[in-house]
């Protein structure tokens, strides 16, 4: 069969299929069940390097295997699931979905500069990445469902002013090289625990009432 098949690529695959199942979800009108499946799939991308490094005798053909995969499904994952979730809910004029393909295509340009950034680092060294050029594209797992918290908050109009704003600001974001650093430890539990605030925020209110 093509392609490599090991434990260390199981979360980027799984990640992967919720964010389809997300897509299909937002196609249908289901913002709250495509939001949590975009928030499940931030949490599964926390853990994915982690799990590929415990992997000690991977070749090189694997590690680059990996890190090929793991932006292929950043660009469908945190890329193209937030815009079709920010279209669905009402982001449909003309520069609105002009500033959605911007979202997705500076998203992308980043991911592939990271990869050949990457692929050359790696070569010459063995030290774990302590930072990244630009904002990466999985913090759309958070900043997305964080915004659409607000829908109940503020007018309809005002709101989708806010969701476009934000989501050309994560644009420019993605490609201005700034340096942000890379979340471990206690950073990586800050995180997991927003998302899981996240998701009561969205849910638990929905259950009791």
């Amino acid at each position: 069969m093509i392609g490599f098949y090991n434990y260390t690529v199981i979360l980027t695959y799984a990640s992967l299929m919720i964010s389809v199942t997300g897509l299909f979800f937002a196609a249908s009108g289901k913002i709250d069940m495509a939001l949590l499946c975009l928030l499940i799939s931030g949490f599964l991308d926390l853990f994915d390097g982690m799990v590929a490094r415990t992997k000690k005798d991977r070749t090189d053909e694997e590690k680059q295997f990996g890190i090929q995969i793991d932006s292929l499904t950043d660009v469908i994952c945190f890329g193209a699931l937030p815009a079709l979730i920010a279209y669905m809910s009402g982001l449909r004029a003309v520069y609105q979905i002009l500033i959605l393909s911007i979202f997705v295509t500076c998203g992308m340009i980043r991911l592939a500069y990271y990869n050949v950034t990457e692929q050359a680092r790696q070569a010459s060294t063995a030290e774990v990445r302590k930072s990244y050029c630009g904002l990466p594209i999985t913090s759309s797992a958070l900043v997305v469902p964080f915004v659409y918290l607000l829908r109940g908050s503020i007018p309809s109009g005002v709101f989708e002013t806010v969701v476009t704003v934000v989501f050309l600001l994560c644009a420019v974001a993605f490609i201005t090289p700034i340096s942000v650093r890379k979340p471990h430890g206690k950073s990586i539990a800050a995180l997991v625990l927003i998302g899981v605030i996240l998701v009561g925020l969205f849910f638990v209110p929905k259950m009791v009432s």
